[in-house]
């Protein structure tokens, strides 16, 4: 039997199906294709055709086409919004998120200001108990791991993305097997898109060396500088571990989160993070036999 046509929020006539969405252009940047995911996501799942969208939105198909491909110019506000405004989405982190992205696109003050000037004064939302309460909890470990990789003042604004990307998608993380699981995939995703990385793509944790508490605590210049080569060259081996295992590493022996709260962070079973961590230890000691503690990072 064929699944039942999807039903628009709301109620009202079922949506058509339409034919297969376009893929996001490759000249969409980081911060544009972060809210672009989720917004393509919800008409997705409402089941809307662009026809409909144009219909109750008040802009072209063209213009929607455009918008959900991320082609051409970066996307003004208010084409952006009224689509929010139609699939029910909360609208403040979207404009976050979609400010962030106007500046990546190398859009002034002025431009981002008269775009969001040309919609209607939005009304207060107040996020999920539950959201709030999770980001509380994660703040902290979700800065510290990408801090290790990032190694840069923009870890504190990646979990900011993060958290406004899991509140403006919270219904797809309710939807998911486990929310602690899906906010931290997307945290890891976030930090990933930005992280250095070598010609075959692997994360390179080399930077790290110069954060270690070991390396801070030598004053001797050539003796610093031999510790921080010895440890640049472990840190580099990380990058070679599954990502599964990598975080564990990261989380545990960078950023020196005790083991009790590893499950919690990650979202993952105790007995798994336990195997996840033996694992990446024993790969470790067969890529680099003697290696000293890589300690923590420092402030």
């Amino acid at each position: 039997m064929p699944p039942p046509v999807p039903v628009r929020p709301g109620g009202g006539e079922p949506a058509r199906r339409g034919r297969k969405a376009d893929p996001v252009s490759e000249q969409a940047g980081p911060c544009h294709q972060a809210w672009l995911g989720p917004l393509r996501g919800g008409v997705s799942a409402a089941g809307y055709t662009l026809d409909q969208l144009a219909s109750l939105t008040g802009f072209s198909k063209t213009r929607l086409s455009t918008l959900l491909r991320g082609a051409e110019n970066y996307p003004g506000w208010e084409i952006t919004y009224s689509v929010v405004h139609v699939l029910g989405l909360p609208a403040w982190p979207l404009r976050r998120l979609w400010t962030a992205g106007a500046r990546e696109a190398d859009k002034n003050q002025t431009w981002i200001a008269k775009h969001i000037g040309e919609v209607p004064f939005l009304k207060p939302e107040q996020p999920p108990l539950a959201y709030e309460v999770l980001t509380a909890t994660m703040r902290e470990p979700y800065t510290d791991y990408a801090g290790a990789l990032l190694q840069s003042e923009r870890a504190g604004w990646i979990v900011a993305e993060t958290f406004d990307l899991l509140w403006f998608g919270w219904d797809a993380a309710l939807r998911s097997p486990d929310v602690r699981r899906h906010a931290w995939l997307l945290l890891r995703d976030r930090v990933l898109r930005r992280a250095h990385r070598h010609r075959d793509g692997r994360p390179d944790l080399r930077p790290a060396a110069f954060h270690t508490v070991a390396q801070s605590l030598i004053e001797d210049p050539e003796a610093r500088f031999a510790e921080i080569s010895a440890l640049a060259g472990f840190f580099d081996l990380l990058g070679q571990l599954p990502l599964d295992q990598l975080d564990i590493v990261v989380l545990r022996y960078l950023c020196g989160l005790g083991t009790a709260a590893l499950p919690e962070v990650v979202g993952l079973p105790p007995a798994r993070v336990r195997t996840l961590d033996h694992h990446a230890r024993g790969a470790l000691e067969h890529l680099h036999p003697r290696h000293d503690d890589p300690g923590v990072i420092t402030p």
